[in-house]
């Protein structure tokens, strides 16, 4: 089948949203084959008491049982500051195989040091595979097109299926606006230029995005939007807001904005393709906190 063919092919979605991480993840599947896709799955984890379970992993894997799927692909969007991946359950469970933008090596390289991963590779191979920008790959015969769209972290990308794109955090809804793009290795006018992909796709294109926070005044959550709708919306660059006012906007946001309450823990699994640190001699799995003193702690 040729990449033109795949691309008008339609994928069945169902969309699973975790309110505690504000995540949505999604079960993307072809009605001819019936093979299919988790993307983004989130791992249950309670950073007070350091209980990690995968019952909303469980769900997904129950509906795709339910529906008769075979789940070829668990796919990240990129490497989540927000919540732990659940893509290591979804592969020991069904055999899937792991994926996320290449560019997720720098985001290793980035954070080995901060957390002196000694064990970490930083070559991408805790991963199946690797995607560059505008590769195809599929879902059965749901032709997939990667489009690079880093800015909020080196590794974003965005899964683009007939008319629908899964857009991880690079945007949110219209009155929501955008994201971050303060963590290590973020650029906010990269992420400006991203977002430009996005909008050059066609308008009728379904953007499925990865978390929702109920703007002000919005009683209800929301993770499905489309492209026209941002381009004349959205709060953060709807309009044609200028690629300097856009920066100007999103580094003074950022600057007040807090830490993700489980960036840490995260950020340690995530590079790691979701897995966790090695066990030590007890066999307990450590996540390290990192702890600058002050001068006056030193002294």
């Amino acid at each position: 089948m040729t990449e033109a063919a795949a691309s008008n092919l339609q994928p069945e979605i169902e969309s699973f949203f975790d309110e505690a991480t504000n995540t949505v993840s999604y079960l993307v599947s072809d009605p001819v084959t019936r093979k299919a896709a988790v993307i983004d799955p989130v791992l249950d984890y309670d950073i007070v008491d350091g209980k990690a379970s995968t019952a909303s992993v469980e769900r997904i894997l129950s509906r795709a049982a339910d529906k008769g799927v075979d789940i070829i692909w668990a796919l990240e969007t990129h490497a989540h500051a927000d919540h732990l991946s659940g893509s290591p359950f979804v592969k020991a469970k069904t055999g899937a195989k792991i994926g996320i933008g290449s560019a997720i090596t720098e985001v290793q390289e980035i954070f080995r040091p901060v957390f002196n991963a000694t064990d970490l590779k930083t070559d991408g191979s805790d991963f199946d595979r690797l995607f560059e920008e505008d590769e195809w790959f599929g879902i059965g015969e749901i032709g997939v097109r990667v489009i690079h769209t880093p800015g909020h972290t080196p590794a974003c990308i965005t899964y683009v299926m007939g008319r629908h794109a899964f857009v991880g955090d690079t945007i949110f809804m219209p009155d929501f606006g955008t994201a971050r793009a303060d963590f290590p290795g973020g650029d906010a006018a990269v992420l400006y230029d991203s977002i430009q992909k996005l909008f050059a796709l066609p308008g009728n294109t379904v953007l499925h995005l990865c978390h929702d926070y109920k703007a002000p005044g919005r009683d209800v959550f929301a993770w499905e939007t489309t492209v026209a709708e941002e381009r004349e919306k959205n709060i953060h660059l709807g309009g044609g807001v200028s690629r300097g006012d856009f920066v100007k906007m999103r580094t003074e946001r950022d600057a007040m904005l807090k830490t993700p309450r489980l960036l840490l823990p995260s950020i340690q699994t995530n590079i790691r393709a979701g897995n966790f640190p090695p066990a030590e001699e007890n066999g307990v799995h450590y996540l390290k906190i990192p702890v600058v003193l002050t001068s006056e702690l030193l002294s």
